[in-house]
């Protein structure tokens, strides 16, 4: 009787092995670190960290704060405006905008319109045209007439002076509703622009990865007494000092109390 032969085996040619025969060779084990070199980074890593991110104390804050309020005692905002309802209109106006550009047409616009019931006569078309020279111009006349309706209709034509009821309105965020509470109607509240946020930042003042987290940080640090004009005197000190490009370290009042390492570079410049 002749060898049984198994119909599925696969043919090999000389020299050749299958996936099943092919020897497995273990790993080659990395060689252990010590307890002394893992420490050692593992500490290198939490101290350059801890250096960059370490927070202002109390006192350091309230230092910050009466520099500030010395060197401008009554701060104010540069954008233009008549009385409630001109600032919330200048302040949804100044989105992605400059204040020196808003206040180039907005006289002619608060000629024409200075109360929501002036604004929705005048009409979209109208305020298109007198604000074509800011950035999204469009956009900003559909929810300036927007909103206009909406306080005519919901509130009497007054701006509400209640947080909900003006994000409510067309074209107004946290940022506008900050800047409203707190101009118009003397709220401590702190509206975090991109200036706020870079100098929270860089500085380690009131660092956070979004304006919101800036904002909380801020409300906690800020003492009380310094609420009400805190988000003006950072406003102003990010816009002419601690400016984005070539911050002007060597002129900056604050500067050895901010956590920048980058300063010193720039306080041999100015």
């Amino acid at each position: 009787m002749g060898r049984k032969t198994n119909p599925t085996a696969v043919k090999l040619k000389p020299g050749q092995v299958t996936s099943r025969a092919r020897p497995r060779y273990a790993r080659r084990a990395s060689p252990p670190r010590s307890r002394e070199s893992a420490g050692e980074g593992t500490v290198r890593a939490r101290t350059k960290s801890k250096a960059v991110s370490k927070r202002w104390t109390a006192a350091e804050v309230e230092e910050a704060f009466r520099r500030l309020q010395a060197a401008n005692p009554e701060p104010r905002g540069e954008l233009e405006y008549i009385d409630p309802y001109t600032l919330l209109i200048a302040v949804v106006l100044s989105a992605q905008a400059t204040d020196a550009g808003v206040n180039k047409v907005t006289p002619a616009l608060f000629a024409a319109a200075d109360t929501p019931e002036k604004m929705v006569a005048l009409g979209e078309e109208k305020v298109r045209d007198l604000i074509r020279t800011i950035g999204l111009y469009r956009t900003k006349a559909k929810n300036v007439i927007a909103l206009s309706k909406k306080l005519v209709a919901e509130h009497g034509g007054m701006v509400p002076p209640i947080r909900e009821a003006l994000e409510a309105l067309p074209g107004v965020g946290r940022k506008t509703a900050n800047v409203v509470l707190n101009v118009a109607f003397g709220a401590d509240t702190i509206a975090v622009d991109t200036h706020i946020f870079r100098v929270c930042n860089r500085t380690s003042l009131a660092p956070g990865k979004t304006p919101l987290e800036v904002e909380a940080q801020l409300e906690k640090a800020v003492p009380r007494a310094y609420r009400r004009h805190a988000h003006h005197w950072l406003i102003l000190h990010g816009r002419y000092i601690c400016k984005a490009l070539r911050p002007l370290c060597g002129t900056c009042p604050i500067n050895d109390l901010c956590r920048w390492p980058e300063k010193a570079a720039y306080m041999a410049e100015t």
